[in-house]
């Protein structure tokens, strides 16, 4: 049996040699601790061996409550392989046994997390990365710039929406303005959003046209940044002069248009009246025909049943005669009989 001063000696030692020997297996990855993406775009991820190593395939993970799931691997032999379920997902940048990235597409919150990157090597093992990622989402800021009750001073509104809180940050271009009465709120949205926003009064004396900007920022993410710009008050005054003449136009317009629609509905209403009258006229000429018509046509026809009449008079007169004369004979010979 060992002393237990030898056994604890004993796994003393063996924890430091497993422990220096983990740490430099990790010592000879260089790779991202944390890579910032923003949600719905696109994330590389990559691993790269300090040391060269005999690698056989290199190998990369998900890592979900503490379980790993190999998603896809890369080896001379085989070449590059993305695992069934995650074609869609995941593809391949860089392929090599010494340094190694694949593409993680259209992120969503499930892909936020840590990665592991295995170059696996005889005899010595695998030597593990692991990189992360941090997802954001950042839109663009809305400005809002209104005159305030004073003389002079405009109250200046910049919202932004993003995960986590964005910074929502005011800028004025001329150096006389000045920004004071800052104000901001933070919402909280169901989407897991925050949608903050700043309000400041700017003060001040414009001579010219000036720029308010509104930038905000999440993390150490790119920032997004909007300017819009403040009229002068001759600009002011010119967009009122500008405006009147548009609404003298407007009722000039107006009237010309009256007039003409009342000018057409005149004449129109003239054309309606002469041409009913026109067909009243008509109609009374034909009326007044057409009875001198008639009569024509029955005298006309009179006249000629007469003459038909007289034409036929002598001939029927000359007919009834002959047939006197002879029957006359036939009565004379009866009589001689008897």
């Amino acid at each position: 049996m060992m002393p237990r001063f030898g056994v604890t000696c004993y796994y003393v030692t063996t924890l430091l040699i497993f422990g220096v020997f983990h740490k430099a297996l990790t010592a000879v990855i260089q790779t991202q601790q944390t890579v910032l993406a923003a949600v719905g775009e696109d994330a590389e991820v990559s691993c790269q061996l300090l040391e060269p190593k005999d690698v056989v395939q290199v190998t990369w993970q998900t890592t979900s409550n503490n379980v790993e799931t190999n998603v896809a691997t890369y080896s001379k032999q085989f070449g590059q392989r993305v695992n069934d379920g995650f074609k869609d997902k995941f593809e391949f940048k860089h392929t090599g046994l010494q340094n190694c990235s694949i593409v993680i597409k259209n992120l969503t919150e499930q892909d936020e997390g840590c990665y592991r990157c295995l170059f696996n090597t005889y005899p010595e093992g695998a030597f593990i990365g692991r990189p992360c990622l941090q997802l954001y989402e950042l839109h663009e800021p809305a400005v809002d710039v209104r005159e305030s009750n004073s003389t002079e001073e405009w109250v200046v509104s910049c919202s932004a929406t993003g995960r986590p809180a964005p910074t929502v940050t005011l800028s004025v271009s001329q150096q006389d303005l000045s920004f004071s009465q800052y104000n901001t709120v933070s919402v909280s949205n169901t989407n897991a959003t925050f949608t903050v926003t700043t309000t400041a009064v700017l003060s001040g004396s414009r001579n010219n046209s000036t720029q308010v900007g509104c930038a905000a920022r999440v993390l150490s993410a790119p920032h997004r940044e909007v300017m819009v710009t403040i009229p002068d008050d001759d600009d002011d005054d010119l967009d009122k002069k500008s405006g009147s003449n548009q609404r003298n136009l407007g009722i000039t317009i107006s009237v010309t248009s009256s007039s003409v629609v009342l000018v057409l509905g005149v004449l129109i209403c003239v054309w309606l009246r002469k041409k009913s009258q026109n067909s009243l006229s008509h109609m009374a000429i034909q009326l007044n025909e057409t009875p001198e018509t008639a009569n024509r046509d029955t005298d006309e026809t009179d006249t000629q049943e007469c003459r038909e009449v007289r034409q036929e008079t002598p001939e029927r007169t000359q007919q009834n005669h002959n047939q006197v004369l002879s029957s006359a004979p036939a009565r004379r010979l009866i009589f001689d009989e008897n």
